[in-house]
Order: C-alpha cells, then sequence, then structure tokens
C-alpha cells in the first residue's frame, strides 16, 4: 500500500501482521517485533518470549527512562527505544496496533522510521470507522527544563515544531515546523535520522548506552562535518528532533494542539505527553 490516509480523521489498523528483526540501540541485542491488527482503540505491548505476561496498553505514566530514548515499564519488563515506532504508527495515521516483541528494545533498523514506514505499508491499512476522540486542550500548556521548553497551545489541527541548538558547526541552529498529514510525515520526518557526536561515542558506551549504534543506523557529527554523508535533509538533525517529539507523543494520541519543542528531549517530550494527558479534554475528531 502506497497511499496513506488524507488526514487523522478516521481510526485504522493494520490489515495483516508484519514483523522486522534488528539490533537495539543502546542494549546492542538482537531484537524481533511484530505488529499486528487490532480492533481496539490504541497501542498495546505484548511479547512473543512471554505471551502468558498478557497486553498492556501505553500510555505516558509509563515512562520510566529518558536518557537518549523513551523506555517504558510495562508490568515486569521495561522496553526501550519505541520512540521511532510508536512516530511511525501515529504518523501514518494507525489508531490501533499490537506491538508484540522479542527482547528489551525495539529494533533501531537504520535509526529512522522510513523502515517502520515500510513495514506498514507491506502490511497495509485497514479502516476501523470514525476516530476515536482527539484530544483538544482548553489552555495552553508551557513546560520548561533548564533552557529547553516545549508548548502546546489550542489548535483545529495539529501543527508540531521543533528547534535545536548545537555548537557543533555541521548541526548550529535548526528550526523545522509542519501541518502533519501521514503523507507529510512520509515525505518531511519519517526518514531522518538519529544523529550524535564523535567524541562522545566511547563515554556513552562506557556508559551501557549506544552499543548498538553504527554508521549504517546513526549520523555521526565530527564538528564542521560528518562521519557518514550524505544528509538525507540539509536539516536532518531536527526533522529527527520532531520525528522524536511525535513518537513520544503517541503515547497519549495526537492531540488538536500546535505543539512546539526548543532544544526537546526526551524527557521533556514524555512529560508534555503526561500533561495533555491529565489536562486535555476528549472534543469530536
Amino acid at each position: 500500500m502506497t497511499l496513506w490516509p488524507s488526514d487523522y480523521s478516521q481510526a485504522w489498523t493494520l490489515a495483516a501482521p508484519v514483523e522486522r528483526t534488528g539490533v537495539g540501540l543502546h542494549s546492542g541485542g538482537q531484537a524481533r517485533l511484530r505488529l499486528e491488527p487490532s480492533e481496539l482503540p490504541g497501542f498495546r505491548v505484548g511479547w512473543l518470549d512471554a505471551p502468558q505476561l498478557g497486553l498492556t496498553a501505553l500510555h505516558p505514566d509509563q515512562v520510566c527512562e529518558t536518557q537518549l530514548c523513551t523506555v517504558l515499564a510495562l508490568g515486569p519488563r521495561r522496553l526501550a527505544t519505541v520512540e521511532h515506532l510508536l512516530a511511525a504508527l501515529a504518523g501514518l495515521g494507525i489508531t490501533a496496533a499490537l506491538i508484540l516483541v522479542e527482547g528489551a528494545e525495539v529494533p533501531l533498523l537504520d535509526g529512522s522510521a522510513q523502515p517502520w514506514v515500510e513495514a506498514i505499508a507491506e502490511a497495509g491499512l485497514r479502516p476501523l470507522g470514525e476516530r476515536p476522540a482527539a484530544l483538544g486542550l482548553e489552555q495552553p500548556i508551557v513546560l520548561q527544563q533548564g533552557q529547553s521548553f516545549a508548548t502546546a497551545l489550542p489548535s483545529e489541527c495539529l501543527r508540531i515544531g521543533a528547534a535545536i541548538e548545537f555548537p557543533q558547526a555541521a548541526i548550529g541552529r535548526q528550526l523545522y515546523s509542519l501541518e502533519l498529514t501521514p503523507q507529510a510525515f512520509v515525505e518531511q520526518i519519517a526518514p531522518a535520522r538519529t544523529f550524535g557526536f564523535r567524541d562522545q561515542v566511547e563515554q556513552l558506551r562506557a556508559a551501557g548506552l549506544i552499543r548498538g549504534g553504527a554508521l549504517d543506523n546513526a549520523l555521526v557529527c565530527d564538528g564542521d562535518g560528518w562521519l557518514n554523508p550524505p544528509l538525507r535533509y540539509p536539516d536532518e538533525p531536527v526533522r529527527h528532533k520532531l520525528l522524536d517529539l511525535l513518537g513520544d507523543l503517541a503515547l497519549v494520541g495526537l492531540p488538536r494542539a500546535q505543539v512546539f519543542a526548543f532544544r526537546g528531549s526526551h524527557g521533556l517530550h514524555t512529560a508534555l505527553a503526561a500533561r495533555l494527558a491529565s489536562l486535555s479534554s476528549p472534543v469530536p475528531a
């Protein structure tokens, strides 16, 4: 399937199961993940290697760690690096799906959401009728963490933006925003890859992080340039920040709001998702 929904007015699930395997960004271990259709609204996680644990519906309250990825506590187990997959599901307009995992981390694949878009295209989409009520704001939300902040303002549509600021000349200051639709997500956000910095690699690996990171699944900045060009967009880093923001917001569902993050992080994004869940009131989709 290559024709995506035109907007987010309808509910969708997958038409068939689809599976991917790959390395985990931080664990460096192999992971397997299967997406399956669901009739129940929302995203539910189960375990291919422990089906007896049942399914758990995702919610921002499950966030238990946010250092360089979003980690969820799901009963007795944890699932790390969920943001790229959740961004693909939400960005494409999927409102119901089962996520069945073997391992403790979602496969990184190429470091973007593009492989998940391709997997979902392989499975196809099936309509479920009208979309459940969207999250509507009655008042603005502003969250600040140090020099970083995130806002959500009442709006008739989902407009999402991000700005980043790094001392490295290859990145510098970047800003990107758009009115989100499934097609815009596929063309402008999904291919943007995760990125890191050459001078931080050894320190992060010593801390037990990015053990699965490599030049084929992450952009690596070396100050004035990149170790593995070319970039997919001139401003690929800020587009990836938008991808992360969307994936973290998917824990609560796409709001009807203008959302913007300056120097965002998974901690800030998921705090915004939690606030949206607690303060938003349903409005007709």
